[in-house]
């Protein structure tokens, strides 16, 4: 939000990322980053969280739940949330030092916050694994920036709509908009490698990517539960993918507009054949989303 937020400059120049500190971008980061994480909390308590029952601070261990569906798209979000952070703040012009610091941590802080929201819900808890998650994320960001100065291998997402919403849309989504976000049935996460990066020496374009993908299949609920009336199409069981993908951060462009927005589209897993492994043996799929 904060990146769409200043496309309405005029200025030709405005999407190229400053040199050196320009104090006026920074401010304009800063205040518009904290304004939307701060209304996006308030929104959160007062619209979701009102809802349900409020308690003391208690734990919960949610760690065998979703086949860990959830817990990789904690690091999904903590991953692509400090990596825009940082892009925001490298267009201000502030040190690499501190676009990490500030920048590449940002999901990690805003992640935390709302678990401390879940913490104080009856309906769910603070859960340490969520933090591991967010940690991990962040952690992939920040130690290929230490180690490569780049982003070798980036953290992606596909959704394709499944059988099992309509079955149990309380928890898994009524309508597209609600099942991108819940149905972890129809959610894959990609481990995105450029090739090149790896072999500089060699002829591979430097926007083919190699994907490994995880998902899951027949959740509808957060762990088995024999009592259900819910009707199952069979066990719940985790799924490895194998693609190819596109770096749109590597697509040459003199527009620092239409780099920006590769950027932001770049977290998206482009549809490709792809091989999916499963306890129900290999299947092809011609263009799997």
């Amino acid at each position: 939000m904060s990146s769409f937020a200043f496309s309405q400059k005029e200025s030709p120049s405005f999407f190229t990322p400053s040199d050196s500190l320009n104090v006026s971008r920074r401010n304009a980061v800063v205040i518009s980053e904290a304004a939307v994480v701060g209304l996006t909390l308030v929104g959160l308590n007062q619209l979701w969280y009102a809802d349900y029952e409020r308690s003391k601070l208690h734990t919960i261990n949610d760690n065998n739940e979703w086949l860990q569906m959830d817990k990789v798209g904690h690091a999904f979000s903590a991953y692509q949330m400090g990596k825009h952070g940082a892009q925001l703040l490298n267009w201000s012009g502030i040190s690499e030092k501190n676009q990490l610091i500030y920048g590449g941590t940002l999901g990690f802080g805003f992640l935390t916050a709302v678990e401390f929201l879940d913490g104080y819900s009856q309906e769910w808890g603070f859960s340490w694994g969520d933090i591991l998650a967010n940690a991990s994320g962040t952690g992939l960001f920040i130690g290929q920036e230490l180690l490569w100065k780049e982003q070798r291998i980036a953290l992606k997402y596909s959704f394709h709509q499944t059988e099992y919403a309509p079955q149990n849309p309380n928890k898994l989504g009524k309508g597209i908009l609600e099942e991108v976000l819940k149905d972890y049935n129809g959610q894959t996460y990609w481990l995105s490698a450029n090739i090149h990066s790896f072999f500089k020496e060699s002829k591979v374009p430097k926007w083919l990517n190699l994907a490994v993908g995880y998902g899951g299949e027949g959740m509808l609920n957060g762990v088995e539960d024999s009592s259900s009336e819910l009707v199952r199409n069979g066990n719940p069981y985790r799924q490895i993918f194998l693609s190819l993908d596109l770096n749109l951060d590597q697509l040459k462009t003199k527009s620092p507009l239409l780099k920006m927005v590769f950027s932001i589209i770049n977290m998206i897993k482009i549809p490709f054949p792809t091989l999916e492994l499963s306890k129900k043996g290999a299947k092809f799929h011609i263009f799997y989303i």
